[in-house]
């Protein structure tokens, strides 16, 4: 596992010990990056269920100028931490040991809003549909803003929010689904 792209590009990562993380291939990664736009003009982004973190450190590599990590496992944390150090990239970044639903919550308390914000749960506990209403309903999302999903290929994941579109969606490998959404009326 390592960054593909940007300013960390061929920078390995570690991955979380153990069978609970499931990490996102490098082909995978590299894909939705050149769907979502090669690099970012700074913004900042939300990695729910993060595991190791390479989602939106591949996301600060391209640009982003701050990522919030969320991973409710001390493992995930531990890696995500280590990862960050590695690539010296702690001052841009917050990481916190907390439940999606309840993280969604605090950050938008704290009124932050975010550019592109990762779902990358387990597969048998995705809970998309309500993920995706709690994003939009605090109003974390910002304007033009992306929510990535990655998902078991056997799952559509819809959305009924009037204010996102489907932007892509696709399967790699049989095996692994991917819906993007953007912020922007219907």
């Amino acid at each position: 596992m390592r960054v593909i792209a940007g300013k960390h590009k061929g920078r390995a990562l570690k991955a979380v010990p153990g069978q609970k993380t499931r990490p996102t291939t490098d082909k995978i990664k590299e894909s939705v990056f050149q769907m979502i736009g090669p690099y970012f003009h700074g913004g900042r982004c939300l990695d729910l269920f993060a595991g190791s973190g390479s989602l939106g450190i591949e996301a600060l590599s391209r640009g982003m100028d701050e990522a919030i990590f969320i991973d409710k496992q001390g493992k995930a944390i531990q890696t995500i931490k280590n990862n960050l150090k590695t690539l010296d990239l702690t001052e841009e970044t917050e990481v916190y040991r907390n439940d999606a639903f309840r993280a969604i919550k605090v950050l938008a308390k704290r009124g932050l809003t975010f550019q592109l914000v990762f779902l990358d749960p387990p597969y048998k506990i995705g809970k998309y549909g309500a993920l995706i209403d709690s994003i939009m309903s605090h109003q974390i999302l910002g304007e033009s803003g992306f929510i990535y999903c990655e998902h078991d290929a056997s799952e559509n994941i819809l959305c009924k929010n009037s204010y996102l579109t489907l932007f892509k969606q696709q399967v790699y490998g049989g095996t692994t689904g991917i819906t993007i959404f953007q912020k922007g009326e219907k």
